[in-house]
């Protein structure tokens, strides 16, 4: 069990737990979950760490299909701009290791945004707090656990048209 599952399992919330076998080698954890679990990536989610210029750190959820958009980010949560949090920061405020960054169970609650994209769906998968672990939930439920925000947050990923 990880905090993220004891999280919903403490609080009575209806989920389902997938888990998958996660290779090491590969670089994006939330396509490599849609993929695995055969998932569509819009409904897979990927929780990331955004610093402020005030250094307040925010949880900003997204589908991993997209990529994150930092001054959307900033707009939503009213300041004028943030920056990627690094990778230590990110793992010793949430108490998880990057590609296993819940939304749940971290070590301090966040201000947490979710991509409005979110709502199109009945269920999204976001991370259980461990590489190969994936909750699914409704999001409204998650909207409601955390408080959180919803705003156009992300844009589609551009294709990588390096061919080498």
């Amino acid at each position: 069990m990880t905090p993220a599952i004891n999280y919903l399992n403490n609080n009575k919330v209806i989920h389902q737990v997938l888990d998958y076998h996660h290779d090491v080698n590969v670089k994006s954890y939330g396509l490599e979950a849609a993929e695995k679990l055969s998932l569509p990536s819009k409904q897979v989610f990927k929780t990331l760490i955004v610093n402020s210029e005030n250094n307040q750190l925010i949880v900003a959820i997204v589908p991993v299909s997209n990529q994150l958009n930092l001054k959307n980010v900033a707009k939503a949560i009213k300041c004028k701009k943030v920056v990627m949090a690094e990778p230590a920061v990110v793992e010793r405020s949430t108490g998880y290791v990057l590609g296993g960054v819940s939304p749940f169970g971290q070590k301090k609650r966040l201000v947490t945004v979710i991509d409005s994209s979110a709502l199109q769906h009945d269920t999204i998968f976001v991370s259980a707090g461990k590489r190969g672990l994936e909750i699914g939930l409704c999001p409204k439920v998650l909207i409601q656990l955390l408080n959180a925000k919803t705003a156009v947050l992300s844009q589609q990923a551009k294709p990588n048209l390096d061919k080498r």
